[in-house]
């Protein structure tokens, strides 16, 4: 099905009351784990609902491999990932609760943004370019470049049209001068298995099939097009486990560039612009990215996205993550799971800190009427 332009992108929603409808049930403890992209989100979101409903929520971040694994084995009562896939029992429901940009994160001296096109980032990332100063990253960073304003309410919000688009204001150009230091690119991946990296590697394999020919992997050093081990690689490519562990070795390591949750660019970390089809350049917002998301299709459950989609301002890097939930338990604590669940997809998770932080965004129209739609196959008391 068609996703609706009135998709707001990001981390949330649902019809459903700010607080969720209480249960019978005594106080709580609910547990959760997979997914690092989701971790900034739910962390902050949880804190409001703990203190409305009494009932406590634990994250245990790590990855969504993990978390599929888990959800498989009966561990925790929900798990997270940022990729949908075949659960091992068939009452196991996949709900797309969680939109938001990954970006693609650099430490560069200085204060310059840094603009790249697809292909750029393709090569970069393939090993095909290694210095910062390679011609190709020198021509996407020196001339002109556009980019979109969205008109926005009095509120702040982006408008959108009838047909739920985010309402252009303005298109800026900006001219461009950046000499690019003479040092080699440090490429630093998630060593996990990461729907992060699955989605990331999607973008490539999508656009770039030739050069990323290898099966598509949740693991970045499975999905690299050449051989990660080789010499010229060792030292010059790292891993680290999870989006907590890239951002952290990045902020020690000049002339890096990995990816993670918009949160994690901070420090000496900036977030890169990336081209789209369209022409013009876009970072990591939840406008940009749901101007991205109001593309896709929805494909047996899982999203499909449009690469070159020309919406203006789109960010192309754009991700659906899941809440797994299976929806055969019944208790206290699958009926408090179902009330977190619906607070994680209402405007007041929305709105909360690590939502704003992480280019979350409240979810609305068609994805909202397919959420509701999973939701009301939860168990509520």
């Amino acid at each position: 099905m068609k996703l609706s332009r009135l998709v707001k992108i990001a981390a949330v929603a649902v019809a459903a009351l700010a607080l969720g409808a209480q249960t019978a049930f005594a106080a709580v403890t609910i547990t959760a784990g997979g997914s690092s992209f989701d971790a900034p989100l739910l962390n902050s979101c949880k804190v409001a609902w703990q203190t409305s409903t009494g009932n406590t929520f634990t994250y245990n971040s790590s990855d969504s491999g993990t978390g599929q694994k888990n959800e498989d084995a009966g561990i925790f009562d929900s798990n997270w990932s940022d990729s949908s896939y075949t659960p091992a029992k068939a009452s196991v429901l996949q709900i797309p609760v969680v939109m938001a940009p990954i970006a693609v994160i650099y430490n560069l001296p200085g204060n310059k943004d840094l603009y790249l096109s697809q292909k750029t980032l393709s090569d970069i990332f393939a090993g095909v370019v290694t210095k910062w100063n390679d011609p190709e990253i020198a021509a996407d960073n020196n001339g002109s470049a556009t980019s979109v304003v969205y008109a926005k309410d009095a509120s702040g919000q982006v408008k959108k049209d009838a047909s739920g688009n985010p309402v252009v204001l303005r298109t800026v150009v900006t001219q461009r001068h950046y000499t690019l230091p003479n040092q080699p690119i440090h490429l630093i991946a998630r060593s996990d298995a990461s729907g992060t990296t699955k989605n990331f590697v999607t973008l490539f394999k999508t656009q770039f099939p030739s050069l990323w020919t290898k099966a598509l992997d949740k693991t970045f050093a499975n999905d690299f097009p050449g051989n990660i081990n080789d010499p010229a690689n060792i030292g010059r490519i790292q891993t680290a486990s999870g989006s907590t562990g890239v951002a952290a070795l990045m902020n020690k390591t000049p002339y890096s560039i990995g990816y993670a949750e918009t949160s994690y660019a901070t420090g000496s970390i900036r977030a890169a612009l990336i081209q789209n089809a369209n022409g013009d350049f876009a970072g990591p917002t939840a406008a940009a990215t749901a101007a991205f998301v109001g593309s896709a299709t929805v494909v047996n459950g899982g999203y499909k996205f449009d690469y070159n989609t020309k919406t203006p301002g789109a960010y192309v890097l754009g991700i659906v993550s899941y809440v797994l939930v299976d929806s055969a338990a019944s208790g206290a604590n699958a009926a408090a799971t179902t009330d977190f669940i619906k607070y994680v997809l209402s405007p007041a998770c929305s709105t909360s800190a690590g939502a704003v932080a992480g280019g979350f965004a409240q979810v609305s129209g068609s994805v909202l009427a397919y959420d509701n739609s999973l939701i009301a196959k939860l168990p509520t008391k």
